[in-house]
């Protein structure tokens, strides 16, 4: 991938696009959870950073038992 390649977002399009507010986005860039650059007063995402981002969330099946210690077992 090129320079030339590289797909920006802006804040506002990354945070769309994680269903999160800006608010959250920000929290998950200030966090180190997230890549993020400054131009100037423009803060932008890479596009293949935010995919990245999102396959890294991805829920493990049995992982939140813990939300519903009561059911567990119970069938």
């Amino acid at each position: 991938m090129s320079i030339d390649d590289v797909g920006w977002m802006s804040t506002a399009d990354a945070a769309k696009r994680l269903g999160i507010t800006p608010r959250t986005l920000y929290r998950f860039i200030d966090e180190g959870q997230l890549p993020a650059y400054r131009f100037g007063r423009v803060i932008r995402l890479k596009q293949s950073e935010v995919d990245s981002f999102i396959d890294t969330c991805r829920i493990e099946p049995g992982t939140l038992e813990h939300l519903y210690p009561d059911a567990v077992g119970k069938e």
